[in-house]
This record gives structure tokens, C-alpha cells and sequence, in this order.
């Protein structure tokens, strides 16, 4: 994905000063930007009785492991993916590296941070008006994929590792993103090997997050609800602390990551590409009182020139249920408005 596409799409953000070093300061009071009136007077339950679905990578090749992978991505939108193949010493230290970057002084961090205008970076998303409610959270965004359009002056050079790391971790992510993308399309009814060529050269996008503890959890939010505007999303939880929640039967349902597991969600594009048969799920990010939490999230986006809309094979007997546009359209719809609701603009 052009880096300008991208651009285009977030233009507006906003810097804000750093939750990380706000939270530092122990404030008892959390400033009213934080505050959210809706999770502190939540009326939405929690069902801790439900757990989304385990898919073994490994065993889906077998009839079996495929169906559950069909009725995961139909009736949840999410899953847990163990035996992936990323080696345990490449995720072990992919976690370290993260984890040793959000140590780093802040002056050293403020040496990758976004520019005006600009996703890319250290920092923090979609920060459009001085007068928005924040999350609790920063972050480090990369552009890992297509390899041309890396722009190096935000990759990290401490740790000494990261840069080597992150790379080898993009391309096992991206590995994994073609399989999962071909075995989705023989469940959906269509061409595998042309739904995966449109992630053969894919945008993709790694977020690395940090949630500091606050004081006053039931208050804020690390993230706020809303759905992935990518094809795939593949989450490695970094250290122990949970936070992630997902909307399920007018639920919050809290995921309790496998250790070892990628959880993956469908990303609002494989949603309208499947035509609705496949869901992209609402979810949030609940922050912890005395613990901070670390997770990575990689967005695995379609290559610029895909259009997004219904494929072919899935409405020829069906009604297209959205849209069509260019990759740019779409993704200037889809991040220019606020809140979950934006898939629904794409409805017809």
C-alpha cells in the first residue's frame, strides 16, 4: 500500500502527549480527556463463560479443522491459531524487543515519532480535534510490507535486535496471513489462489501497543470499540496481562490468550468480500489498575489496485449486500469517520 494511501486516510491526526509518561506521574485524578462516561456507567454485561474458538493451522488441511475454521470465522470473527509455525524464539524475542523499546527514556522513544499528518511512527491514532476523548494507550505503527515502501527512520535501533526481529516476524506473519487467506477461500466457495494474490504483495501494518496501568481502569479504555478496517488482523499477546474484549450476543466477552497462539479476527474487508458470510467483529481494550499490558496487532491489507466489494463467485446467485470502490475510497471511508458503525456506510 502507497504510503501516501494511508496518509490520505489518517490525515488530521493530532499529537497528543504520551499516556505512558502521563501515568508515570501517579495522578490520582485522570484528566477528563480519558474519562468515559460510557464504560463507567456500562450497561453492556460481561460473559467470562464464553471463550472464542481454538483453530489448530496444522490440521487444516483435514475436513474436520476446516469446518471449524468456517464456523469460527461465520459465527465469531475471531479465533485462536495454535501451531502457526513462528518459531517460539522468534515470537520470544519479537516480546523482549517490544517490551524494550516501551523502556527506552522517552527522549529516545520521541526520535521515531510521528510526523504531522502521519500514522507511521511513535505516538498515538486518530487524534482529529482537540476536544476528542483519548485511549489509553501508545504506540510504535510500522509499515513492514511491501518491503520498497519501508520508511527505516521510524524503525527502532534500540534495542540492537528490533529492526532484524521485526523483519523476520512481518514475513512469518505474512506467511501465515497467504495460508489462512487461502484456506478462508476454499470454505467461501471461491478461487484460492485469487483471493490470496491480492495479499501476495499486501500493505501490512504492525501496531505495537502499550497500555500503562491507571488508577481509575473503569474509567478509560485502552481501546475503544470499533472494527479492523483490514482483511486480517493478527494479535501476539506480549506479556500476561489480558484486556482485549470482543461484542458477542450484546456481550462483552474477555479473551484469555493460549500462550503460543496468534488470536486472528476478520478485518472489515473480508467481511464485505465474503458478502457478509463472514463477520467483522466489534472489540475493545479494557486497561489494568496496577499492571501494565503489551500486545502486538498486524492489519494484513489487500495490495493497491484490489477493489473491495463483494467477489465475483459470491454473488452470482446472491444479492451483493455492499459496495465496490478502490482501495483508496475505501480506506478514506472507513477511517474517516468515528466508532464502530463505519462498516455499515458500506452497505447498500
Amino acid at each position: 500500500m502507497d504510503t501516501k494511501v494511508v496518509s490520505r486516510a489518517f490525515a488530521g491526526s493530532l499529537p497528543v502527549d504520551s499516556v505512558q509518561a502521563l501515568a508515570s506521574k501517579n495522578l490520582k485524578n485522570i484528566p477528563s480527556r480519558y474519562i468515559r462516561p460510557e464504560v463507567e456507567f456500562e450497561v453492556v454485561p460481561i460473559d467470562e463463560s464464553q471463550q472464542i474458538p481454538v483453530i489448530d493451522m496444522s490440521k487444516l488441511d483435514h475436513g474436520d479443522e476446516q469446518k471449524k475454521l468456517h464456523q469460527a470465522c461465520k459465527d465469531w470473527g475471531f479465533f485462536q491459531l495454535i501451531n502457526h509455525g513462528i518459531a517460539d524464539e522468534l515470537i520470544a524475542k519479537m516480546k523482549i524487543d517490544t517490551q524494550e523499546f516501551f523502556k527506552l527514556p522517552m527522549e529516545e522513544k520521541m526520535a521515531y515519532a510521528q510526523l504531522p499528518n502521519e500514522i507511521e511512527g511513535y505516538g498515538q491514532t486518530l487524534v482529529r480535534s482537540a476536544d476528542q476523548k483519548l485511549d489509553w494507550n501508545d504506540m510504535l505503527c510500522l509499515f513492514p510490507l511491501p518491503v520498497p515502501l519501508r520508511n527505516m527512520r521510524f524503525w527502532p535501533t534500540n534495542p540492537p535486535s528490533f529492526r532484524e526481529t521485526f523483519d523476520k516476524y512481518s514475513t512469518e506473519l505474512h506467511k501465515v496471513t497467504i495460508y489462512l487467506i487461502k484456506r478462508i477461500a476454499k470454505n467461501l466457495g471461491t478461487d484460492p489462489k485469487m483471493l490470496s494474490s491480492f495479499f501476495e504483495d499486501e500493505a501490512q501494518v504492525i501496531r505495537m501497543n502499550y497500555y500503562p496501568p491507571c488508577a481509575e481502569e473503569s474509567k478509560v479504555l485502552g481501546a475503544s470499540p470499533h472494527s479492523d478496517a483490514a482483511g486480517l488482523t493478527l494479535l501476539l499477546q506480549v506479556n500476561e496481562v489480558e484486556g482485549l474484549q470482543i461484542k458477542k450476543d450484546e456481550k462483552w466477552v474477555p479473551v484469555k490468550p493460549i500462550p503460543g497462539t496468534l488470536i486472528v479476527n476478520i478485518g472489515d474487508i473480508i467481511e464485505i468480500m465474503s458478502n457478509g458470510e463472514y463477520r467483522s467483529i466489534e472489540h475493545r481494550v479494557v486497561v489494568n489498575q496496577e499492571k501494565e499490558r503489551l500486545s502486538m496487532v498486524a492489519f494484513q491489507n489487500p495490495k493497491v489496485g484490489t477493489e473491495i466489494g463483494p467477489l465475483a463467485d459470491l454473488v452470482k446467485t446472491k444479492k451483493a449486500q455492499y459496495k465496490t470502490m478502490s482501495l483508496e475510497e475505501y480506506l478514506i471511508l472507513r477511517l474517516s469517520g468515528k466508532g464502530p458503525g463505519m462498516l455499515n456506510q458500506m452497505k447498500l
